[in-house]
């Protein structure tokens, strides 16, 4: 298969990109690097010819609903023009366990992205998951000058690896709208999550709590953000990547 992958050298998208080539497929890279804008569509001329499915793996790391709204939007749509043009039979799009009960912050993009999808020309495929294990380590990086705050909150973090495996496994078959969600293996505290990835690369600084506002907050803290019974879960937990980091 010709598979395309948007922000293929972004976390996510570089783990596709990776394995997809280890599956054998012809991957073509949608990335600044390679010479595309996504937000603008400049680049992408031509890019999509004979493209079997294109896997969109970008993202924005903000709080703000109008950047998230504008990038997300902007992203979507210029896929969906080039994917109409190029006759891509396949759009597949990874997005958020637990959108509708936040939907507000960076969440209000993704809300927008699957609605574009699922009313655009393109058969299409969306994937919800749980926050990366990656998270924790999102979190304790924003801190400046040795401070680092985190929110209690429940989450079911899942490997990316994992999430990328599932992905290609969905590109490889026919558009299948809403798929059942992808989760991690077991409930975490998202604040002890942070606090045990400080610990494992050596960081003495302190990780306060902290109590995040608005729907988002109620959220997180409710379980909203939690898979339903019917998702499906991966295999290796929280303590078992810290585990295998280099710093640990």
């Amino acid at each position: 298969m010709k598979l395309a992958i948007a922000g293929g050298t972004g976390l996510t998208g570089a783990h596709l990109t990776a394995r997809a080539a280890a599956r054998g497929h012809d991957v073509v890279v949608l990335s600044r690097s390679t010479g595309v804008e996504l937000l603008s569509g400049a680049g992408l001329a031509g890019r999509l010819d004979g493209v079997d499915a294109v896997i969109d793996a970008t993202n924005v790391t903000t709080s703000k609903p109008d950047v998230s709204v504008s990038f997300f939007a902007g992203v979507t749509k210029s896929l969906l023009t080039a994917e109409r043009l190029a006759k891509v039979p396949h759009h597949l799009a990874l997005t958020i366990v637990g959108a509708d009960a936040a939907p507000d912050g960076y969440y209000a993009g993704k809300l927008v992205q699957e609605r574009l999808i699922a009313n655009g020309p393109t058969p299409w495929t969306l994937l919800r998951t749980t926050q990366f294990h990656e998270f924790a380590a999102m979190l304790f990086h924003r801190g400046r000058a040795g401070m680092h705050v985190a929110p209690h909150g429940r989450v079911q973090p899942i490997a990316v690896a994992e999430v990328a495996e599932h992905l290609l496994d969905l590109s490889e078959g026919e558009p299948a709208g809403r798929t059942p969600d992808l989760a991690g293996p077991r409930e975490e505290d998202l604040l002890a999550m942070v606090r045990a990835y400080a610990h494992a690369i050596g960081s003495r600084g302190l990780v306060a709590a902290m109590d995040p506002r608005g729907a988002y907050g109620h959220a997180l803290r409710s379980g909203a953000l939690l898979p339903g019974r019917e998702a499906l879960l991966g295999r290796q937990t929280f303590a078992q990547w810290l585990d295998a980091l280099p710093d640990a």
